[in-house]
């Protein structure tokens, strides 16, 4: 199974929930996960209902199996000291920088530089060990930028090792690009049974395989229950008398021609045809999600929003759910790097 899980999607469908549900997920049977932000917008602390997050790792959650879920919210200006401190033992210099304004420059007017921190400082997670040679996290989980953005976040490493022909810099960007393109890692895309999520997330399959970034489960959210279909609606015009006189024994008004239980009938039907309309163009857009041939899990519409009980409910479903789909196995645990340890730490 994969070790790092990167979850994008367009706006609005939900990804920084179905993070969190993944890492709830994959914290089972006594596991410990990390998921990570790398938004700067704190929408983990607002799920876990916990204050805002710390540029440290901290436990916000124990899974229903035991496991724990901890949380990092990246920020770029500090993992910039830390790379600085780790390749070139610039400490008292990288803080020197930061009061001058260097460090938020090179964080902000090259985004390209950020891109590399945020996604080194997660790859160096997924790599670390202990003491005893085992992982510190069994997996970390990425709320990444959005599908239209996620390419070129995850590949900016790539560029960078171009760039740079030899030392640290360029040896950082080989190894993080060695875990990002490795069977350890699997990006998830997070869509919405609509027109414009489900041709997002088709055209961001297309850019991740184009870029050689392995993909992992298409997550079809706020998923609705299908209560009528167009079969259902054949002959609806012959129930219209059986509808007004079932109305009118629940005592919604009379049955005859201008009754009250005869003026609820229309509305009705018409939304049933609306549902049943819904339903079938949301059929359309499952053909388009099988056509990628992928691994497909789906999470529940909560009618009551999603409140940390109902994070829970969301991550049972992402447990089960993910029992059914097979990831491929990892070649190898341990990615040689020409940096040694340091490789992959820090930026």
């Amino acid at each position: 199974m994969s070790r790092l899980h990167v979850v994008t999607g367009k706006g609005g469908t939900g990804k920084t929930t179905v993070a969190a549900a993944l890492a709830l997920a994959l914290a089972d049977a006594g596991k410990r996960t990390l998921l990570v932000e790398v938004e700067g917008r704190q929408g983990i602390a607002q799920l876990f209902e916990t204050e805002a997050l710390p540029y440290e790792e901290r436990k916000i959650a124990v899974a229903a199996g035991g496991g724990e879920v901890y949380a990092l919210a990246i920020d770029a200006e500090r993992a910039l000291l830390d790379y600085l401190q780790m390749f070139y033992k610039l400490g008292g210099a990288g803080r020197a920088l930061k009061k001058i304004g260097a460090i938020d420059f090179a964080t902000t007017i090259a985004p390209g530089v950020r891109d590399v921190l945020l996604t080194g400082k997660a790859c160096e997670a997924v790599r670390r060990r202990d003491r005893d040679g085992a992982f510190v996290y069994d997996a970390v989980v990425m709320d990444a930028p959005p599908t239209g953005r996620v390419t070129r976040f995850l590949g900016v490493n790539d560029e960078v090792a171009g760039l740079a022909r030899i030392g640290p810099v360029h040896n950082q960007a080989q190894a993080v690009m060695r875990v990002l393109k490795s069977p350890e890692t699997a990006v998830h895309l997070v869509t919405l049974l609509e027109e414009m999520p489900v041709q997002e997330t088709v055209d961001g399959v297309a850019e991740l395989r184009g870029a050689g970034l392995p993909v992992g489960a298409v997550v079809v959210n706020l998923a609705r229950p299908a209560v009528l279909d167009a079969d259902a609606l054949a002959g609806a015009d012959d129930l219209r008398p059986e509808l007004a006189e079932a109305f009118a024994a629940a005592g919604l008004g009379g049955e005859r021609s201008g009754g009250g239980a005869r003026r609820l009938v229309e509305p009705l039907l018409q939304q049933a045809g609306e549902h049943a309309e819904r339903i079938r163009l949301e059929a359309v857009r499952r053909e388009e999600i099988a056509a990628l041939g992928l691994p497909t899990l789906e999470l529940p519409l909560l009618w009551d929003g999603v409140d940390l009980a109902g994070l829970y409910e969301l991550a049972a479903r992402v447990r089960t759910e993910l029992k059914g789909c097979e990831e491929p196995q990892n070649v190898s645990e341990d990615h040689g790097t020409d940096g040694g340890e340091r490789e992959g730490a820090g930026a």
